[in-house]
């Protein structure tokens, strides 16, 4: 089979309409279009709604601005790596990602929701300060990536 052999189904491509061919082709005189008026004699502009305020200048504009530079994190809490991990283990981006903890090859921050009662070894790019104070009183480690 060739590309020049393809045809659509049959009955799926209807003919084009052809307007303003005289009153037996069922679409003259007007076209289609009813009578006088600036629509009968010329294409609109897009969005043009008749002298109404158009729907792009109704809807609030944000304010602010999105930066560009903003660095996306996954997010786990120490709860979750205490139940995911044994004493002494040690938790990095791969581990985490064995485990079904993060998704997506993005950064790593550790929150601190949650309680931790085993020493832990923590490599990730982020920490927060709570997470941290209770990953080091249970007898763990932090240590910090670079992103």
């Amino acid at each position: 089979m060739k590309l020049h052999h393809l045809r659509p189904a049959e009955g799926a491509v209807r003919k084009r309409r052809r307007v303003g061919r005289g009153k037996a082709a069922g679409q003259g005189k007007t076209a289609g279009r009813g009578t006088k008026g600036l629509l009968a004699r010329h294409n609109p502009k897009l969005g043009f709604e008749g002298g109404q305020m158009p729907l792009q200048r109704r809807i609030p504009h944000l304010k602010g601005f999105t930066n560009p530079g903003r660095v996306e994190f996954a997010v786990v809490n120490v709860g979750r790596l205490a139940q995911a991990f044994e004493a002494g283990a040690e938790v990095s981006l791969d581990t985490l990602r064995d485990r079904g903890l993060v998704r997506k090859t993005v950064p790593v921050k550790v929150l601190g929701q949650g309680e931790l009662d085993r020493a832990l070894t923590v490599r990730v790019q982020a920490v927060s300060a709570s997470a941290r104070a209770k990953i080091e009183q249970a007898g763990g480690s932090v240590e910090i990536l670079s992103l």
